[in-house]
Formats: structure tokens, C-alpha cells, sequence
């Protein structure tokens, strides 16, 4: 009789360590979910910052867009009151814009969008009468050229 009740009292010491370890296992878990929750709720609430603000290893890549006529100051000093339609055409490129009302104003508009979000537009405008170069101006014009700001990568 004493061997079973040596083998019934051994179940019951091993249920009680289990029960001791299980009882102090409680707050380290407890503990680790309050961490684990607040870590949560933290994260949250930096996801708004981050989505309107991300840090700049995070953005992806995005290269600068330009549209339009680059026009530079070189090729408006070229400019000489008389030129017939064509020869401006030759220097400054196609307009952009021809106001079907005003057939003798071409308007000339570059715009850059870079890739942190900025954005650039220049005009320039060109008047004939007749066929002759009355006048011209516009938007300050860069001295340097379009491959400086806009470069060109090479074909692959």
C-alpha cells in the first residue's frame, strides 16, 4: 500500500509545482501583454505621422518631371524684332500653346514637377505682326541649360 501511495502523492506534488509555476508565470505574461499592447497603441498612433511625413530612407525614388519648352536666356538674346515665324519656331521649338483667338501670340510654359513634391512653371510668350517679331517676355529664364537641370540618362 505504501508504493501507491508513494505514486498517488507524486502526481499531486508535480500538479502543485505545475500549479506554483503556472501562478508565477501570470504576471510575467500579464506584464509582457500590457508591453506588447502599449507597444500597439504607440505604433498607431505614429502610423499617421509617418504616412504624411515619412522619413527619407523609406520614400521610394522619384525623379524629376519636366514638360513643356525649356527656354533658356541664351535663346531669347537670340531673339531680334523682325524674325519671321518660322525662324522663332526654329530657335524656341513648337509652342505649347496657340490661342486660336490670338493667332499671332504663342505662348511658351515649362513646368517641372522634382521628385520631393515641388513644382515650377515658367511662361514665356512671343508676339508677332503679320508674320514679323513684334515683342516678347515672360518669366525669369534660366541661364543654364535644360540638360543641367533636367540630365538625361541614356537608353538602355
Amino acid at each position: 500500500m505504501r508504493q501507491t501511495s508513494r505514486i498517488s502523492e507524486a502526481p499531486a506534488l508535480g500538479s502543485n509545482q505545475a500549479r506554483e509555476s503556472r501562478r508565477s508565470a501570470r504576471p510575467i505574461l500579464s506584464l509582457s501583454a500590457a508591453i506588447a499592447l502599449s507597444f500597439t497603441l504607440i505604433g498607431c498612433a505614429k502610423v499617421s505621422q509617418v504616412r504624411e511625413n515619412p522619413p527619407s530612407w523609406l520614400t521610394p525614388y522619384r525623379s524629376d518631371i519636366g514638360q513643356g519648352n525649356f527656354i533658356t536666356k541664351s535663346q531669347a538674346d537670340r531673339l531680334k524684332k523682325g524674325m519671321r515665324k518660322e525662324e522663332v519656331r526654329l530657335l524656341l521649338g513648337t509652342p505649347l500653346l496657340i490661342d486660336p483667338f490670338r493667332e499671332n501670340r504663342w505662348d511658351y510654359v515649362f513646368d517641372i514637377r522634382k521628385g520631393d513634391g515641388s513644382r515650377e512653371r515658367r511662361r514665356f510668350f512671343v508676339e508677332f505682326k503679320g508674320d514679323a517679331l513684334e515683342q516678347w517676355g515672360g518669366d525669369e529664364l534660366p541661364t543654364e541649360s535644360g540638360d543641367a537641370l533636367l540630365p538625361m540618362r541614356p537608353a538602355r
